[in-house]
């Protein structure tokens, strides 16, 4: 697997919304490197995507509440499994599930395997809370598809909290799971 600096040279058959991700970075002054790779659809596919990009890569869990009408974001490292009575009980909402292929699709544009932060830049009527596990932001670089599963891109985990949430307009809500 080969690691680029920076967007493709070449960027014919790739998916508008993954060249808008690039476009996004490039005005926000975010330097990022990129690996192209097989489509990675589980975490256990992402380990040697994180391995040649020497980061860890995070994972991107849409839910919503019983209603359908309240969504969430979470990002978090690879190895914790997600408990959703631990999420709950820090938003003070009701039990929260994955939500559906459809409600990604209308509200982020992304398909599953491809859930990622930058899903948000479709959100822009702010629909769409994002969650930011509390260990995930201690990295000092982290990895996320492009809107694509089969590209990732290594970040500072500074410039995505900082400058990408703000240009989104999603502020973050900081959530600890207790892991193992």
């Amino acid at each position: 697997m080969e690691i680029q600096n920076g967007r493709p040279a070449d960027e014919s058959g790739r998916l508008p919304k993954e060249i808008a991700v690039y476009n996004l970075l490039e005005r926000l002054d975010i330097p990022f490197a990129r690996a192209d790779h097989a489509a990675a659809f589980t975490m256990e596919a992402c380990e040697s995507i994180s391995a040649a990009l020497q980061t860890p890569v995070c994972k991107n869990l849409f839910l919503c509440n019983r209603q359908k009408t309240n969504f969430y974001l979470l990002l978090m490292p690879a190895d914790k499994p997600f408990r959703t009575k631990e999420i709950t009980s820090q938003l003070g909402c009701a039990r929260l599930s994955f939500a559906s292929e459809d409600a990604m699709e209308q509200l982020l544009q992304l398909t599953p395997g491809s859930a990622t932060i930058f899903g948000l830049m479709h959100d822009t009527e702010n629909r769409v809370q994002l969650l930011v596990d509390r260990d995930l932001l201690g990295e000092a670089t982290f990895g996320c598809h492009p809107c694509i599963n089969t590209s990732t891109i290594r970040m500072q985990t500074s410039d995505v909290f900082d400058k990408l949430t703000t240009a989104l307009h999603h502020p973050y809500t900081i959530v600890t799971l207790k892991g193992e």
